[in-house]
């Protein structure tokens, strides 16, 4: 039996009293607060999980703490919170008392062995047919692309379903905090950031990982998420050749999205005044990706823009190519029924796509490059 399989085998027998939860399908995230109370989401709603509790909280301790030592990441004192994954790939978030108030906190986003496609994602009405082969000409162009959206409404799947347009002859490197992102293309490299080990082992963050992948000869660049400094590293990344480039960013709308990335470079610890910091996210991005939770659970596409660099006035010059409508054509957030739509506004993107040689793939999207066909 090797360490994976003995750790397989300690993780379920100290997570035994949510083994039930973790074996089922339908859960998609298993959230304790505390040893007492459990919530569990299904279908994208979150509902309490009656009658399943750990015994006290040294137990849930004992279970957070094999779960970091698994991950290789300390859970102590000096160190109360970890991001990890259990052995089958689920992700892990834990936090300690006295940060949490209500106790031991653990969050786990289940992983799921079959990824999300476009075509999956047209049959779960969460993008239209249309707007689906706009988005693939787009990653097939290497268009810089960022997906927005808040917690819980499905980035990372709808990232990893627009990857899946990347062509299998390209070399991509991944950089995530916690790997979960599953490339189905051969050449494709995994990083992971690392924390500081006890034994004096330095950390490896995300922006190390950056310099590292710089000198990987990568075709592409993929970050599971932006959260801190490392926003600079990609938008220079963006800048200096490394075209289609992709990544996900906690924000509601692309405008939001962009202001973000830009705030985050300032975060970097590169002195660089805030114009610079706009000017160069205003002339890195390209296509932002919305993506909403509904209230009916759905995960939905909601807008698809375009930025074309800086305003008259300062800002973002954002166009929308695609976005969410009620059948009277009136706007909507986080409301139901309504269609992805194309606003007439044609696409920068279209010059692009045309001189990449992929006119040959149009077949909804017409409208889009009338000029060029």
């Amino acid at each position: 039996m090797n360490a994976t399989e003995i750790y397989q085998q300690t993780t379920r027998h100290f997570l035994r009293p949510i083994l039930e939860l973790l074996d089922d399908d339908s859960v998609t995230e298993v959230l304790i607060n505390g040893h007492e109370t459990v919530f569990i989401e299904r279908a994208g709603k979150l509902t309490q999980a009656d009658d399943v509790r750990f015994p006290n909280a040294s137990s849930l301790l004992a279970a957070a703490r094999n779960v970091a030592e698994y991950a290789g990441r300390p859970l102590d004192e000096s160190r109360r919170s970890v991001d990890a994954r259990l052995p089958d790939g689920s992700r892990v978030h834990i936090l300690l008392p006295p940060a949490s108030r209500c106790g031991i906190c653990v969050s786990i986003r289940k992983f799921s062995p079959q990824t999300l496609s476009l075509p999956r994602l047209i049959e779960l009405d969460s993008v239209t047919e249309e707007a689906a082969e706009f988005l693939s000409l787009a990653v097939a162009a290497h268009r810089n692309l960022l997906v927005s959206g808040g917690t819980g409404s499905g980035k990372t799947s709808l990232l990893n379903a627009l990857s899946a347009e990347i062509a299998t002859d390209e070399r991509i490197v991944v950089i995530e905090d916690s790997s979960e992102l599953q490339l189905s293309q051969p050449h494709t490299l995994y990083l992971e950031a690392q924390p500081p080990k006890p034994d004096g082992t330095p950390a490896m963050t995300i922006r190390d990982l950056f310099v590292e992948s710089l000198r990987m000869r990568p075709d592409r660049i993929v970050v599971g998420e932006i959260r801190r400094g490392e926003a600079l590293d990609l938008v220079q990344a963006m800048l200096s050749g490394h075209s289609g480039s992709m990544a996900t960013i906690h924000a509601s709308t692309p405008r939001d999205a962009a202001a973000r990335l830009e705030t985050l470079s300032l975060m970097s610890g590169v002195d660089i005044p805030v114009h610079v910091a706009r000017s160069q996210v205003a002339s890195a991005l390209q296509i932002i990706v919305q993506v909403n939770r509904l209230a009916d659970g759905r995960r939905q596409i909601s807008a698809i823009s375009e930025c074309r660099g800086m305003a008259e006035q300062g800002g973002y010059h954002f166009e929308d190519i695609y976005r969410l409508t009620t059948q009277s054509g009136d706007s909507v957030r986080n409301q139901t029924p309504a269609r992805l739509t194309p606003t007439g506004c044609i696409p920068h993107a279209a010059e692009s796509i045309a001189l990449a040689g992929l006119l040959e793939k149009v077949n909804l999207t017409e409208a889009l490059f009338a000029e060029f066909l």
